[in-house]
């Protein structure tokens, strides 16, 4: 770019949406801007004292690292400035004329579910804070110099409302200096006193020096090295917004200081809620990693396993060299024995959870259970730990209320052998199946399973205590001696004429048509035979995209049902055409309790007419009113 050119640019279509709700909708915390321009500065001088660590050759070496801000309460102007890495004019193209990461994107379309309503949680976790400065200004320019001497400064100025310009600038140090003029509604965060009160509540741990004329308005350190007893819970909250762009408090924390055979020190927290579309993400982001205070990398996996990467927060050890790359750290042993220590500290916490805080064992399942039941399938070191954690809701319990597999045992009749569990997709439906009555007239407990990820938990626990785990779906399933047929159910030839229409009608959709032991007050179900897959193993195949066709069931019929006593004396009477349907409407109608049903319209259509024929006659037997 030659010294006098001024370059027009377009933002691309998502920015342009992304801009327009920014700058249009309803903003709750308007404060966020700042906190978020603090954390860009922050990230832009870790990167810095990294290269500088390693000895690199940057531009301006002796500049000190620090954010510095500069107010105008008459002229109503903000300044904030970082001795940073700074930018290319390409990076400032792609950073801040472009949808940086597919966050972004869902940021978009959150704002568009929840009506336009934006809040700093929603700025924060979906990593678009340089464009919360539109909340409070018409317009910023951005000025900044890259760390690489032989690039030239470069001036970005947009209004966000379609365009933005890049040319060069006369900045010599480097680093880079945003500024703009804040609207009428805004002009407080151009008074001293409010900005040291964001300050204070969300930016007082940044590592650098946040300067507002001379003073220092930061002054809290790096806590993490803190003794425990000289933290306050004001402090840890503030700390943990801090590293996670968090409003809410962390539901709890670990603070370690391990010394010996390997020195690290951790501050960790456990959300008290779950970020959005927290199990849309393909990625989980894991904890920060430190070498001896100077931040390393920003999302080490090898801290934490898969399913406690909800964690939020930092590690720092004194064994790992600045230059550790993503190579080394999953390799490394001090890695591997860090991660073993931590995964048994934030165990031993849940464990404690379960035992001595049950409203925030609760809370923590709700919100991040799934994914921490996931472990079982890959931490086999901890697999016995991990199963006690385990919970359920069941046959028996409140929807608030969850049973573990030791207390399920615990209450198990003399005469059951196994642990009894049934999959579905939500927990009405499954309370609601026809397949528990059995069960319940037994008084016997079964599990139920409602979110996804039991499917892949289940079939690898097998069994409990010496107790096989098995799917009440099974036909082959007897409680007892006691299972004779009512004596006023239907049975002898009458059953047997009765079966056999149901065959005809469809019998090549099932494995085969039979007359039911556990059904105590519906009329008809679907079982698995001794061949077919149960549902969760079906629905387990499908997330791992294999094309399984759904295994033929058992269909199985009540015979002291009413309604079957019904069928069977129009069979006698030669209406097997009658039989016929209600066999396909009982059929489809166990289909869709346990979601399988692929024609709704005939379905809709058949009970339809059979509404009809029920109202014609009922209309025929009503007497008519006698005119005055």
């Amino acid at each position: 770019m030659s010294e006098q050119t001024k370059q027009q640019y377009e933002f691309k279509a998502e920015m342009k949406q992304l801009l327009h709700l920014i700058i249009n909708s309803l903003y709750t915390n308007p404060e966020v801007f700042l906190r978020e321009l603090i954390s860009n500065s922050s990230d832009a001088l870790n990167k810095i004292r990294f290269r500088q660590l390693k000895g690199e050759d940057i531009h301006s070496p002796d500049i000190p690292l620090r954010i510095k801000l500069e107010l105008d309460e008459e002229k109503k102007t903000f300044t904030i400035e970082d001795t940073g890495v700074g930018m290319t004019e390409q990076e400032l193209v792609e950073r801040l004329g472009t949808i940086a990461s597919s966050g972004t994107l869902e940021f978009i379309r959150d704002m568009k579910e929840n009506k336009g309503k934006l809040d700093g949680n929603m700025i924060g976790q979906f990593g678009v804070g340089f464009y919360s400065a539109f909340m409070v200004t018409d317009e910023i320019t951005v000025e900044t110099r890259h760390f690489d001497a032989s690039q030239p400064a470069v001036k970005w100025i947009s209004d966000g409302k379609g365009t933005f310009s890049i040319e060069e600038s006369d900045r010599e140090e480097r680093g880079t200096r945003i500024s703009f003029t804040l609207k009428d509604d805004y002009k407080d965060f151009a008074t001293r006193y409010r900005v040291e009160s964001v300050i204070r509540k969300y930016s007082n741990f940044v590592d650098y020096p946040i300067l507002i004329g001379d003073e220092e308005i930061n002054k809290k350190g790096a806590l993490w090295h803190k003794q425990k007893s000289d933290i306050t819970d004001e402090e840890l909250k503030e700390f943990y917004k801090f590293v996670s762009n968090d409003f809410n408090d962390p539901l709890d924390h670990l603070h370690l200081a391990m010394e010996g055979r390997m020195n690290f020190k951790a501050l960790l927290f456990v959300p008290s809620k779950r970020k959005p579309n927290f199990f849309q993400n393909e990625e989980f982001k894991s904890v920060q990693l430190y070498s001896n205070r100077v931040f390393v990398q920003e999302d080490c996996e090898e801290l934490l396993p898969e399913y406690l990467r909800f964690m939020e927060g930092l590690v720092d050890s004194e064994d790992l060299p600045l230059n550790v790359s993503r190579e080394v750290t999953q390799y490394s042993p001090i890695m591997n024995k860090i991660r073993e220590v931590i995964t048994g500290k934030v165990l031993s916490m849940i464990e404690y959870w379960a035992e001595s805080e049950q409203d925030k064992f609760k809370a923590f399942l709700k919100e991040f259970g799934p994914l921490f039941k996931s472990g079982l399938n890959s931490d086999f070191t901890n697999r016995d730990r991990l199963i006690n954690l385990l919970r359920f809701q069941t046959s028996k319990s409140t929807d608030d209320e969850l049973v573990s597999l030791k207390d399920y045992v615990g209450r198990m009749p003399d005469f059951q052998k196994e642990i009894y569990f049934l999959s579905g997709d939500s927990l009405t439906e499954l309370r609601n199946d026809p397949r528990l009555e059995y069960f319940k007239k037994k008084d016997v407990e079964v599990i139920l399973l409602h979110e996804p990820v039991d499917s892949f938990v289940v079939p690898g626990l097998m069994n409990f205590e010496e107790k096989e785990l098995k799917s009440i779906e099974k036909s082959d399933i007897n409680l007892g001696e006691d299972d004779a047929a009512p004596e006023d159910s239907l049975q002898g030839e009458a059953l047997d004429k009765l079966l056999a229409v149901f065959r005809e009608t469809i019998g090549d959709r099932v494995e085969d048509i039979v007359a039911s032991k556990r059904l105590v007050d519906s009329a008809a179900t679907l079982t698995v035979g001794k061949e077919g897959m149960d549902s969760h193993m079906e629905r387990m195949m499908k997330m791992m995209n294999q094309d399984m066709p759904v295994s033929k069931r058992l269909f199985e019929i009540n015979p002291s049902h009413p309604l079957i006593k019904n069928l069977a004396a129009l069979t006698e009477a030669g209406q097997t055409d009658r039989v016929k349907l209600f066999a396909e409407q009982l059929y489809d109608g166990a289909l869709l309790m346990q979601g399988h049903l692929e024609s709704p319209a005939a379905f809709v259509n058949r009970m339809t007419s059979f509404m009809k024929v029920a109202s014609d006659t009922a209309t025929k037997s009503t007497p008519k009113k006698k005119k005055k």
